[in-house]
Parts: structure tokens; sequence; C-alpha cells
């Protein structure tokens, strides 16, 4: 989940409409264990990172695969991190430095006047957490523009560990459910969402179902998403949509579409 300062209309509004303050200067620090910088991320822990090596390092190889997959020039942007040891503590420093905030287990916030920010805490999902949290933030210091149902299929697909991100995902099993019972989760719907609140745990699934078939769909399917991409961050176009795109490539898209996740079906 990511959060967005901006006040004005957009094309695409790339994150819920919420208009809030910087950070107060004055809000009390924790102390933090750790700090450190590894280009782009700027992290900090209340808590020894015992991972720390692993996990950075992996999130480093996710701004690498981000440029590669989507033919995208890395940012140079830094992306603060802010790690803590629990809920308790994670809740309490965005209380104190943001207010009120939708109760979330991790957050990307950018403000207009500073650099995009990765909150999460240690528990569980720690892991899926940051690399869904920082795909937020490394997507967004690489484009201008981004459709809301694109930008969270990406953090969707790219939180999973790399060996996991073709096969593994617990929202494939949903998916195929849905496809059984004829409920195709049209990309045409995802392209008209423009607003967080409206997202549910299904939208969520099928935005990553779309952004899967676009990376390991037929040949061409990819393709069409990289040039998307390139023009939609071209200010004087009007881009066509992914969907209009794709049914000139696959005039049978849905059944494509079914088929594909249908062949990735746990056996």
């Amino acid at each position: 989940m990511m959060f967005r300062q901006d006040c004005h209309s957009r094309r695409w509004v790339l994150a819920l409409a919420v208009c809030f303050a910087a950070p107060s200067a004055s809000a009390g620090e924790p102390l933090w264990v750790e700090a450190e910088r590894l280009s782009p991320f700027v992290y900090r822990a209340d808590f020894h990172l015992d991972e720390r090596e692993s996990l950075l390092g992996e999130l480093r190889q996710l701004q690498r695969d981000l440029s590669e997959s989507l033919a995208l020039e890395a940012s140079d942007e830094p992306i603060e991190l802010y790690l803590f040891r629990d809920e308790k503590s994670y809740r309490e420093y965005l209380s104190a430095r943001f207010g009120d905030l939708p109760a979330r287990r991790a957050l990307y916030i950018k403000t207009t006047t500073g650099p995009g920010m990765v909150y999460a805490f240690r528990g569980p999902q720690f892991a899926i957490d940051l690399r869904h949290e920082s795909t937020h933030a490394l997507v967004h210091g690489a484009l201008t523009e981004i459709p809301l149902w694109l930008d969270e299929g990406l953090a969707e697909y790219f939180e999973m560990p790399a060996e996991q991100r073709q096969a593994g995902h617990p929202h494939l099993p949903g998916i195929l459910a849905r496809l059984r019972a004829g409920e195709l989760p049209r990309l045409e719907t995802l392209e008209r969402l423009d607003d967080t609140t409206g997202l549910s745990r299904d939208d969520y699934a099928a935005a990553w179902a779309w952004v899967h078939f676009l990376h390991h769909g037929p040949p061409g399917a990819h393709g069409e998403l990289v040039s998307y991409l390139r023009e939609v961050q071209q200010p004087s176009v009007q881009p066509v949509p992914l969907s209009t795109r794709l049914r000139r490539l696959l005039p049978q898209l849905e059944r494509t579409f079914a088929e594909h996740l249908a062949r990735h079906a746990p056996r």
C-alpha cells in the first residue's frame, strides 16, 4: 500500500487521495540501532537486522530486476527505509509523524518535499512487505506516471522472492477458482480503478494476475507493457490502454489469459 501527498488532479490517481503534512521535524526519533546507505536505499532500524546482508542485497537486486524487466533507467533518487522491531513501535512512530493513517502492515509514503519513504515492522511478512513497498518506491522513482492497477500489480508480483515470482504466489489458487467459476478479472475493469480505497483483495489479485500474464504470457505481451510504459511518460501523448493493445495482439484475450494461468496451476 502506498500513499502520496498530491492535492492536484492527474491523468491517473497514483494513490489514495489524501493530503497530509510532511513529517514534523519535532517528532521524537527512536534510537536507531543501525543506519546505513546502500544506494539508492538509506535504511534505519531500531533493532539489529540479522538478515541485513541478504535482505538489503535482495532489494538492490530488485532495482536491477525492475529496470531490466520494464526497460527503465534506474533512478538515483534516495529511498529511505524505516524498519521497526515490532508493530507497536511502528504504529507509534507513524502516528507521531503523520497523524492518523489507515492501518497497514507497511507503507510507502511520498511527500511533495522529500524522498520516498518505506515503513515496515519485523514480523512474519516482513520480507514480503519490504519488497512490496520498495517496488512502489523504485517504480515511482523511475516513472512520472503509472496507472493505479499496474502500480499495485507490479508491487504484488515483485513482493515474492525471485524464484517464486513465476510460480508460487498465494494469489494463484484464488484466481484459478474465480476462473473456474466464470469470474474473469477483466483488464478494462482494473483500468477504471482510480482510488486505493476502492481496491478489494480480489482487485489486488487480479492486478497481480495480469502483470504475471504480461511477464510470462504469450510472445509480444511483455513488449506491449514496455512500449506502454514508455508512452505514458510522454506528457503530450494520450497512451493507448494496455487492454486495447493486448486485444489487437490477442483477439481471444480472455481465453488466452485463462489458459496461461491454468498452465501455472499447482501440480
